[in-house]
């Protein structure tokens, strides 16, 4: 309920209704002025609590902005690089939401506590002022009257008239006091209505500013939010992959010190025992020796075990022979002697151990025999012939068919035991035909493993060893198009046969990122899973290790250009655009059919169309065709396997290079070759084909089998 109106009437400022009124104003006002006063108390607390606030804020980002990454390796990936600068972003929009909360606290001194002390002292205090002024009238007031009242009615007439002017002038005094501090008192409740909520606004305004200015600047930190994210997760995914590899590594290490010693710029170096004879006396010495294989220098520096370390000048000479000393012929065990050109007689060394000893006679090509190192061959050996081509793009065409959308997609492994048998059965020549990748026996993540199986057991790593730094530098560009603009042309520096399969698995794994949003399978995830496999380095070390993650790189810019790629030719390939293949049609010398390396490969047909509606295909050459050509594989102008046009003896080759046109004749299949769509033809070797002729696709003939006409791969069977 509200207070009540005061009124101004004469009559009634003196009554007591009126002094009721006025005594509930007087304590509302009583009431306003100590609220205000514990507001104002507690706002420069919270100023306070502000700028201590904003202080230790800016020494948490003072501490971001000075702390540096240091990642390991001479590079920096992207990642590392968003990674690297988060802490100086965050630091930045740390300072710039400080920078705008000292603007509000320096406002808010201004908008709320000096306006509040303001109406205190101007209206509140007036209003008390005012207030004593009343009481003081109202006394003197009331005096006046019991006096002008007492007066005896026997008083003469001009003195009774004379007292009641006096009362007179005494009433209306204290009614103008009265009115004055009514006036004031309705004043003070009335503008404390706007002159005391005003601030406040003010002050709320000034917060308000503040956190808009927060949320604009968390919209324009959104970008880079969202960077850091995917690079946290990519580094995250990378680094997973690189402890395994390093726990790998130790593992072996643990298990085979010897195999794993650490790589020196000098061919060997290590500490030596050196036989010196003195007057009938001979002692060992011991020195720290290093061996540079190239000018065959052997450097020795006298080791001093009281200083700890390696002391003395230098002595140099240069190898002429290594021998293994015999054990019955020395008391010294793991002894060898060294000729020198520059030095006469023969120094006798004595190595730590007998694999000291190998390694130190390795290095100098000693005429001890040198125990090579036996290596463990997988029973599978994977080559890139038209067998793994073959089996490669059966397991392609079944991911994409079957599973490209399941999640996880090569991430998630298979059992080994499915794998090995699924690969053995897919390459052996006999069961390859019988492999069915439709049955359930064969899960999509068999499949995917066996593709990763296939590829990590080659010879050497897909993209070749003798290029493998070179991806590994490019990759540590700073400039991202240089980077694909160097990968594109070490792509086409490859070998034929590895850039074939490259460009098929490429061009697949562009597929699988293209369903990233079913499989959960990034670009990023990808380079994870296939970086180390296609650039694995030729040694084991920690170094090669810490190039994972430019490994994965590689892979990345690949998938993702992969069309770009693959399909133009460099500009510094210079007239390799021009060449073409060479193509052979190779021949069995005997009856029988010829062996997997030299089966030839089909060209796959699918019945996927292009824009202008004609045909796509896979095509790759058999392994045995390394002769250069005058034209790209990926032109419109590349000439597909031909069949003779005439009988050829058993033991000729025929290379014909335009289509053949070759009327219904009998044709025998050289190899099994199962139907990939309904327009092909299943067949076994030694199928004997009717009214074989020239077809409208490339590279296939039309045959009649068992009364049905479809298509046939043309450097899959003969002419009888």
């Amino acid at each position: 309920m509200g207070l009540p109106a005061l009124e101004f009437s004469d009559c009634y400022l003196d009554s007591p209704q009126f002094r009721e009124r006025l005594k509930s104003h007087e304590l509302e006002l009583d009431k306003t002025n100590k609220f205000i006063k514990e507001l104002i108390k507690d706002g420069k607390a919270l100023i306070q609590a502000l700028k201590s606030l904003s202080t230790a804020k800016r020494k948490f980002a003072d501490s971001l902005n000075e702390f540096k990454f240091q990642c390991i390796g001479d590079a920096e990936t992207d990642d590392e690089i968003c990674i690297a600068k988060s802490l100086q972003e965050f630091a930045a929009v740390l300072q710039n939401l400080e920078d705008e909360r000292t603007r509000m606290i320096e406002n808010a001194n201004d908008v709320l506590i000096m306006p509040l002390e303001r109406f205190r002292k101007e209206q509140i205090s007036a209003a008390k002022e005012a207030k004593k002024k009343y009481d003081k009238e109202t006394e003197k007031y009331c005096a006046v009257m019991e006096k002008h009242l007492s007066l005896s009615a026997r008083k003469k007439e001009s003195h009774l008239h004379e007292a009641d002017n006096q009362v007179d002038n005494v009433r209306q005094h204290f009614y103008e006091v009265s009115l004055e501090y009514v006036f004031k008192v309705q004043e003070v409740q009335e503008r404390k209505m706007f002159d005391f909520v005003e601030p406040l606004l003010a002050f709320l305004q000034g917060l308000f500013t503040y956190y808009h200015h927060g949320y604009e600047l968390a919209k324009d930190f959104n970008h880079f939010k969202t960077d850091l994210t995917i690079s946290i997760q990519n580094t995250r995914n990378r680094f997973e992959s690189t402890r395994s590899e390093v726990e790998c590594l130790m593992r072996k290490m643990k298990e085979n010190p010897h195999e794993h010693k650490s790589v020196s710029q000098h061919t060997m170096e290590g500490y030596l025992y050196v036989q010196e004879k003195r007057s009938f006396v001979s002692s060992w010495v011991k020195y720290y020796c290093t061996y540079h294989r190239e000018p065959k220098r052997i450097t020795m520096v006298l080791f001093d075990p009281k200083s700890g370390g390696k002391t003395g000048d230098e002595e140099s000479f240069i190898l002429k022979s290594c021998t293994r000393r015999k054990t019955d012929s020395i008391e010294k065990r793991f002894c060898f002697d060294v000729e020198t050109v520059d030095r006469p007689g023969v120094i006798t060394m004595q190595a730590l151990s007998e694999e000291d000893r190998r390694l130190w006679m390795e290095a100098m090509d000693g005429r001890e025999p040198v125990n090579f190192m036996l290596f463990m061959f997988a029973s599978l050996v994977a080559q890139l012939d038209v067998v793994g081509f073959n089996v490669m793009k059966k397991f392609i065409y079944a991911v994409e068919t079957r599973g490209i959308d399941e999640q996880g997609l090569y991430r998630i492994v298979g059992v080994n035991s499915k794998v090995q048998k699924l690969l053995s059965l897919a390459m052996d020549p006999k069961t390859c035909a019988d492999v069915e990748l439709e049955s359930p026996e064969w899960e999509i993540k068999t499949i995917t493993s066996a593709i990763k199986h296939y590829l990590r057991v080659l010879p050497a790593p897909l993209m070749t060893y003798q290029y493998q730094r070179s991806f590994i530098k490019a990759a540590k560009m700073d400039n991202p198009e240089a980077r694909v603009t160097a990968i594109h042309g070490l792509v086409h520096r490859l070998p034929e046969k590895n850039r074939q399969m490259l460009e098929l698995l490429m061009k697949h794994l562009g597929n699988v990122a293209s369903h990233h949003l079913q499989n959960l399978m990034t670009i990023a995830n990808l380079g994870v899973v296939f970086g180390p496999t296609l650039l694995r380095p030729q040694e084991e070390t920690v170094a090669a290790i810490m190039d994972i993650k430019f490994q994965n790189i590689v892979v990345e810019i690949l998938i993702e250009h992969h069309e770009k790629i693959f399909r133009d030719v460099p500009s510094s390939a210079g007239g390799s655009s021009n060449m073409q293949l060479n193509l052979p049609r190779r021949r069995s010398t005997e009856n029988k059919a010829p062996s997997c390396s030299e089966r030839p490969l089909t060209l796959f047909h699918t019945p996927t169309h292009s824009l202008k509606g004609e045909s796509s295909y896979w095509f790759r050459l058999p392994c045995s065709v390394t002769s250069p050509s005058p034209t790209s594989p990926r032109s419109p102008s590349w000439p597909m396997f031909s069949a003779p046009s005439s009988p050829q003896p058993p033991s000729s080759a025929s290379s014909d290079s335009s289509p053949v046109s070759v009327a219904g004749r009998k044709a025998r299949a050289l190899y099994a070759c199962k139907a990939e769509h309904d327009s092909e033809l299943s067949f076994i070797a030694g199928t004997i084909f009717e009214n074989v002729h020239s077809s409208r696709e490339p590279g296939w003939l039309e045959g009649t089998l068992d009364n049905r006409t479809g298509l046939i791969p043309e450097n899959y069977v003969e002419f009888l």
